[in-house]
């Protein structure tokens, strides 16, 4: 048995298990908090988000329902992780540096805190916890 220098026996699959927690947080709290109800409430969404970029507000939106819905739930499947990260990333990057210029750092502390997730992932990768990486029955 392997120990660190606390003298607790060293866990090989602690970093793997970090990365699937930090993704799977990620995306829930992406979905439950902005993609969830940008989906259920798309007619109301329509007429209020800013448009930052002038692509309309129905391409806008179509565009933030992608990064907030799908590009999460494939971080937390751990399927195109880190290319789904980026829409993700660019959208947050978006939001507040354009949408939210005028927020300080506690303002906006949850946005800030999705992005360093997201790049977190990102920058490591998904881990060994993640579909098509479980083994399979008889094999």
């Amino acid at each position: 048995m392997i120990k660190t220098e606390t003298g607790w026996p060293a866990l090989p699959a602690a970093p793997d298990a970090g990365l699937l927690l930090l993704r799977l947080a990620g995306a829930f709290l992406l979905l439950y908090v902005h993609g969830v109800p940008k989906l259920l409430h798309y007619g109301s969404e329509l007429h209020h988000i800013e448009d930052p970029l002038h692509l309309g507000a129905g391409i806008t939106l179509s565009l933030a329902i992608f990064a907030e819905v799908l590009c999460p739930l494939l971080v937390a499947a751990g399927v195109y992780t880190r290319l789904a990260c980026l829409p993700i990333l660019f959208l947050l990057l978006v939001s507040m540096v354009f949408v939210h210029p005028d927020w300080s750092i506690a303002d906006g502390q949850f946005g800030w805190l999705l992005m360093t997730i997201f790049a977190s992932v990102a920058v490591a990768g998904p881990g060994r916890y993640r579909l098509g990486s479980l083994p399979r029955r008889g094999a």
